[in-house]
């Protein structure tokens, strides 16, 4: 059964987020009308998934949309929201988890931020109606149009303040990129002995599959958490570069924190 056609967007932006959440609206039966991007590849590329207009020129952008998207990095959100079309019953809305909703403040009438937390990357799919969307809209009416938005795209809707926001997207900063960047260290080292990466994937799976059922607290496991000083020092030794060192030091001590024995010492030596 085809969908019945909604509202007319206009993307901001044609990057990992907006490509993985302009498709899904337009799944959802939006009427996604065109992509703007700086860079002529990205704009295309998002373009041609959806069948839709492009530009790499602000200034044609359509004006007469009902949803404006902004989908851009932090930098570059508030000088694109000052040229874009005004549209007094248009709703404008911004992705960003760490700028408040109050960027649109005196610009438009209608505005509101939609905020999915997910990591994205273009080629690789991802189940959206499982993805938690946190929304703030501008007015009692503009969030309630979120909402609906919000459940036709996915199962968990969730109103979150800007500052409430601000702390949701330090945290997955910690849980997913502070993460995936250790996975690199890990796989450097390993590649570092001839030793293939695909030894970790088991283990990060059941590290990552624990959180289903127990708190991060229970599931800590590692010298770290028994402060076992000599294996903690042995690794310290194997490694080369002295970040990494400081890294390692500094896990180490904030895992046993969280411990119910203090460590008697606060750092180890070289």
């Amino acid at each position: 059964m085809v969908k019945e056609t909604k509202q007319r967007i206009v993307f901001i932006g044609a990057g990992n987020l907006a490509t993985h959440l302009s498709m899904a609206l337009q799944q959802a039966g939006y009427d996604v009308a065109q992509v703007y991007s700086r860079t002529e590849d990205s704009a295309q590329r998002l373009a041609g998934k959806l069948k839709c207009g492009m530009t790499t020129r602000i200034e044609e952008l359509y004006n007469d949309a009902d949803i404006y998207i902004f989908s851009v990095s932090d930098s570059a959100l508030e000088k694109l929201i000052d040229k874009v079309p005004r549209c007094e019953e248009a709703l404008y809305l911004h992705t960003a988890g760490s700028i408040p909703m109050s960027v649109f403040s005196g610009k438009c009438r209608r505005y509101g931020v939609l905020y999915p937390l997910q990591t994205f990357s273009k080629n690789r799919d991802v189940q959206f109606d499982e993805i938690p969307v946190f929304i703030e809209g501008s007015s009692p009416e503009t969030t309630a149009t979120l909402q609906k938005i919000g459940r036709e795209i996915s199962g968990q809707v969730l109103e979150a303040t800007s500052e409430q926001r601000r702390h949701l997207h330090l945290a997955a900063v910690f849980a997913c990129n502070f993460t995936n960047h250790l996975y690199a260290i890990a796989a450097e080292l390993l590649e570092k002995q001839h030793l293939p990466f695909d030894a970790l994937r088991p283990l990060i799976r059941e590290t990552a599959a624990k959180i289903e059922s127990l708190t991060p607290i229970d599931a800590q496991t590692g010298p770290a958490i028994r402060y076992d000083r000599n294996v903690m020092q042995r690794h310290i030794d194997l490694l080369d570069d002295n970040d990494e060192k400081e890294i390692y030091r500094l896990l180490s001590r904030h895992i046993h924190a969280f411990a119910d024995t203090p460590p008697t010492q606060s750092t180890t030596h070289e």
